[in-house]
């Protein structure tokens, strides 16, 4: 069983973000540390923190001893969909149960590897080259790539404005009183359970738009959008108002089954060389399209027209 360290941050590093401080009094590299507080292996005591948050001086920093890991994302010859491509970016639409990048828990048979195979040389960390926001593993859907410095830059400047356009489909249990909403609730590691991300009153700022796409009874197809992008923003936000994802492997009662129906259905966004807008959309993975006919027949509603909806950009 890995052992608990603990560190006081000096005054030296008052003010430092939380991955860099946790990296310097850990020994271990930045990306790491980013993992490690992402995993719920490392957090700052009696607080919850995200990498980006600043130290101060005296707050305690724990983690969990991990053997020296020394990982650089390697070509792999794995299957890989691509919606979108040219010479400074390129969109996959990644399958349900595909980590992103490399971590010492998936050190290949993510989506890093598969691009450096089909890329070769990308910008960034050696760990996650390219990668500018991720999905998780069991989230299905669209996610960028960048290929050049300058796409990397970009896209990077993007998504901290907010200026990428990133929506969902989910289908959940339950239904939302209205049609449609804003869920703005602060996000920060679970103090009773660090692997998870739970609603806290000191956490960071967390805002999700939601519609109502269809309603079935007990389960609704719902459309998202994220305002922010906190680590399990939907998952998290959509169980705290009691429509927990079908599936959810962590956040939802029933964790078998169909898998997690959530799917990142539409991205938009500015070319970061170019200026083009480009608008990409994903079909539907068969596991999701499946349940959405099994709920169409429970609720006596035509499949096709059910489905002819899916495609549609708006909310």
């Amino acid at each position: 069983m890995a052992r608990e360290l603990n560190a006081e941050v000096p005054e030296v590093l008052a003010g430092e973000r939380l991955d860099v401080a946790l990296a310097r009094l850990s020994g271990v590299s930045r990306s790491q540390a980013q993992i490690l507080l992402r995993d719920g292996h490392a957090w700052r005591v009696g607080r919850p923190g995200d990498a980006a948050d600043r130290v101060a001086a005296g707050d305690i920093l724990a983690w969990k001893e991990i053997a020296p890991v020394h990982l650089r994302a390697q070509p792999e010859d794995l299957p890989l969909e691509i919606a979108y491509e040219d010479e400074d970016l390129l969109v996959v639409d990644k399958r349900r149960g595909v980590v992103v990048h490399p971590s010492a828990g998936h050190p290949s048979g993510t989506v890093v590897n598969a691009v450096l195979h089909h890329v070769r040389s990308m910008p960034g960390d050696p760990l996650r080259p390219g990668v500018v926001h991720r999905l998780d593993r069991d989230t299905s859907g669209l996610m960028l790539v960048a290929k050049s410095e300058a796409a990397f830059r970009g896209l990077q400047a993007q998504i901290a404005r907010h200026a990428v356009v990133r929506t969902y489909d989910a289908i959940v249990q339950g239904q939302p009183r209205e049609d449609s909403g804003t869920i703005d609730l602060p996000l920060g590691r679970d103090p009773r359970e660090r692997k998870r991300i739970a609603v806290v009153p000191q956490g960071r700022r967390a805002v999700t738009h939601y519609w109502v796409r269809r309603r079935f009874g007990r389960a609704s197809w719902l459309r998202l959008q994220l305002e922010t992008g906190r680590t399990h923003q939907i998952r998290v936000h959509l169980r705290a108002r009691g429509w927990p994802v079908v599936g959810d492997p962590v956040y939802g009662p029933d964790r078998g089954g169909a898998g997690q129906l959530l799917h990142a259905v539409r991205i938009a966004f500015r070319h970061p060389v170019t200026g083009v807008e480009i608008s990409l959309f994903a079909p539907w993975p068969d596991d999701m399209r499946r349940e959405l006919m099994r709920l169409c027949v429970g609720a006596k509603i035509p499949f096709e027209e059910v489905a002819s909806e899916v495609e549609r950009a708006d909310p």
